[in-house]
């Protein structure tokens, strides 16, 4: 196990802005979140173009695939993750200010699809679900139900999500009287599978390697996240935070992604600005230890999928941190590990106020 050393996630630091930073600032809310702007214009002046010269007629053989591939790279390999992560922040925080209000569009409606994202099902998801029930039993996409060590039972959840989500997600928001809500999700999904239904006659392969195929990775991914991120469930007290979520520190993961390794804060102060992250986990500390939180050193939630579906609990205990010297030894935290797996019979608890 490791002891709590220095963090080194990012925060917010003040700097000298340059002239261009100066000419975007007056159109965000908050300085910090700066860097999406320049994310923002990186993906719409790379990715996007690319996208369209799929489509473009005088695009044939050998040259297609060469772009497809360079498309497929940056789009999965340099773009996904930021890219999704600022969605992320930017549906809990407002990202322009309300006199552009028409600019805080452009990412879910106009960026969101190249990543395959339908339009407003990841809002309503995400914020009008998810964080609602917090992995409890309403929540469509809870884990508690499934043996999370266990790759069997994480394709069963991914199918479950690939076939029904979207289904299930509806069947909620109108049960829990979010009309409005609901009306955009369906009204996103139905336009994106028009959309590329119709584009399918334009140029089907392009619209398979532009939308389809990253429909499906983003849906495995974002899957994949939530099962990890909700993998450790404490059976007595599931609605807890800091018993039914983890918290990832010091990995490359935090800095490419804003701090989204930290998702035990997350879900106590769900609007918390990334930047804030660090600081709040080191300033609240203690409680992490009084509900012995599974906080992990050194690893994010790709390399915790797979090392829980080896069952190498050996390996996760190593980075797993002793916070306030809570666990004995490592067979204990081992122990703790292994039990917020199992399956958990559905079950209603009040989550922990922060």
């Amino acid at each position: 196990m490791k002891t709590l050393g220095p963090i080194h996630d990012p925060v917010f630091t003040g700097r000298t802005y340059s002239r261009l930073d100066q000419a975007l600032l007056p159109f965000i809310k908050d300085e910090r979140d700066l860097p999406f702007v320049y994310l923002t214009l990186k993906i719409s002046l790379t990715l996007i173009p690319l996208s369209i010269l799929l489509f473009m007629p005088f695009v044939t053989g050998a040259l297609w695939w060469g772009i497809a591939a360079v498309h497929f790279y940056i789009s999965n390999f340099v773009f996904k993750g930021p890219f999704g992560l600022m969605l992320h922040c930017t549906s809990h925080r407002q990202f322009f200010k309300s006199e552009y209000d028409w600019m805080n569009k452009y990412i879910p409606w106009i960026v969101a699809p190249f990543f395959g994202h339908s339009p407003e099902t990841y809002y309503s998801h995400h914020i009008g679900m998810h964080h609602s029930e917090n992995n409890l039993e309403d929540d469509e996409s809870s884990t508690m139900t499934y043996q999370r060590d266990s790759l069997r039972s994480f394709m069963a959840y991914f199918g479950q999500f690939l076939l029904l989500g979207v289904h299930e997600l509806l069947g909620y928001l109108r049960w829990k009287n979010r009309d409005k809500l609901a009306k955009r999700a369906m009204i996103g999904e139905l336009l994106f599978i028009a959309f590329c239904i119709g584009l399918c006659f334009v140029n089907w392969p392009a619209t398979v390697a532009v939308f389809i195929l990253p429909m499906f990775i983003y849906r495995l991914i974002a899957m994949l996240g939530n099962w990890t991120q909700h993998a450790f469930v404490c059976s007595e007290d599931p609605g807890n935070a800091y018993k039914n979520s983890i918290t990832c520190i010091n990995v490359k993961y935090n800095k490419k992604c804003w701090n989204d390794g930290y998702h035990i804060s997350h879900h106590i102060r769900p609007a918390m600005h990334w930047t804030e992250h660090p600081g709040f986990f080191q300033k609240t500390i203690d409680k992490y230890a009084q509900h012995k939180a599974v906080v992990f050193d050194g690893l994010d939630f790709l390399q915790i999928f797979f090392l829980l579906m080896r069952r190498r609990y050996d390996r996760l205990a190593k980075h797993m941190v002793n916070v306030n010297g809570v666990f004995a030894n490592e067979q204990e935290a081992i122990e703790l590990l292994r039990s917020r797996t199992q399956r958990i019979p559905l079950t209603v608890a009040e989550p922990v106020a922060a």
